[in-house]
């Protein structure tokens, strides 16, 4: 542990350059920096059809080790409430354009499954959503439940509230990214609201 007043910054001990150039070569040498073309085509038209851009899909799938088969949304993400459960058109759309992947949505209360599954026909499974504050290992296995028969690792998940990022956490899924990112806005917000 280090002393008062340590700025946790890197090592200057000696040697300090030669593990610099050791990783900057290792990293280099990676696989994944030195893809064939046909691969990375195939990889950003896979990111086409999950509404993802290159970078985004390649950082989850470097990351998870896996191809993403499922994408997860809150109710918060897709832009469902108590007071307004329908989908925006926008968002309606979005999910329908998809392709090879699942849709899953994680309904926060008093949102129902059962009762919205004949209005949310662009999505594949519904599920309740695990409790905001509820302990890591409810969270879990909320998460194991709603996985569907996919690995973990091969789900992202797409949310709009703060707290919903620890759900990818516990259930250690592929990823999270937030709904403004993936869908361009709020949904909230998009046209059809």
């Amino acid at each position: 542990m280090p002393g008062p007043g340590h700025n946790l910054g890197p090592s200057m001990d000696d040697g300090r350059a030669w593990r610099v150039h050791a990783w900057s070569k290792a990293r280099a040498a990676r696989p994944e920096a030195r893809l064939p073309v046909e691969i990375v085509r195939m990889r950003k038209r896979r990111a086409a059809e999950l509404g993802l851009d290159y970078r985004t899909y390649a950082s989850v799938r470097s990351y998870s080790g896996r191809d993403i088969s499922g994408l997860l949304f809150s109710s918060n993400a897709l832009g469902l409430f108590a007071t307004h459960q329908r989908l925006p058109d926008a968002v309606a759309d979005r999910l329908r354009a998809l392709h090879q992947c699942r849709r899953i949505a994680l309904l926060h209360p008093p949102l129902d499954p059962v009762a919205l599954a004949d209005r949310l026909e662009s999505l594949d499974r519904l599920y309740r959503a695990p409790r905001l504050l509820g302990s890591w290992p409810a969270m879990r296995d909320a998460m194991a439940r709603v996985q569907d028969g996919l690995p973990a690792a091969a789900l992202v998940l797409i949310g709009a509230a703060p707290l919903e990022r620890d759900w990818a956490g516990a259930g250690r899924l592929g990823g999270y990214l937030d709904a403004a990112r993936y869908f361009g806005a709020h949904p909230g917000l998009l046209s059809g609201a």
